[in-house]
């Protein structure tokens, strides 16, 4: 064999070798040094703790077996929070043929001005007066999403500014509808 066929035949076996160990050396860079997501499919933060409607307080009839976005109102509700019901409200539109399984709720700790009141019940929110358990275990305004069974599934943190909002509904529905999508609940 001549050397020049010899470097050519070297060459081409280092291609071969590369070609195959390349992607594993890559496969093995992604994994140590977290260069991916594992496997996050949902926006909203799971929620770690058991946490059911009876531990918040909220043991109603018409609150059982259906689905819930409960929107856990600030002390005051300000423009801020109205876009953010105004967001939850579009993502339960959006929800399209899935409305009737799901049912939104607005926790209140203080009483809501009539206009807001009014708003609200044309859009056939839920209105309910936050419980003490509430106020304790969710210091921090927040949107939850509840199963048939009454347990809390996630968790959704409204945005601090109003450039945000149309992202946070989004999120809320892409969560919805994944979820309504693999239930055979509710």
């Amino acid at each position: 064999m001549s050397e020049g066929s010899q470097k050519k035949s070297r060459r081409s076996m280092l291609m071969v070798l590369g070609a195959f160990i390349l992607p594993i050396v890559l496969a093995k860079l992604a994994l140590t040094q977290n260069w991916l997501d594992y496997g996050v499919t949902n926006k909203g933060t799971l929620v770690e703790n058991e946490l059911t409607l009876q531990k918040l307080g909220l043991e109603q009839t018409s609150l059982q077996e259906t689905w819930l976005v409960i929107y856990s109102l600030p002390a005051h509700c300000d423009t801020h929070c109205e876009k953010t019901l105004l967001s939850v409200n579009n993502s339960y539109i959006a929800l399209g043929r899935e409305r009737p399984r799901v049912k939104r709720v607005a926790l209140s700790p203080n009483p809501l001005s009539e206009q807001q009141i009014q708003r609200l019940t044309e859009n056939s929110w839920t209105i309910i007066t936050t419980p003490n358990l509430v106020k304790n275990i969710l210091p921090q305004p927040q949107v939850l999403v509840v199963d048939p069974l009454g347990n809390v599934i996630l968790s959704h943190k409204p945005p601090a500014n109003d450039e945000a909002q149309a992202m946070f509904g989004k999120e809320i529905l892409a969560d919805m509808k994944k979820l309504l999508k693999y239930s055979r609940i509710g």
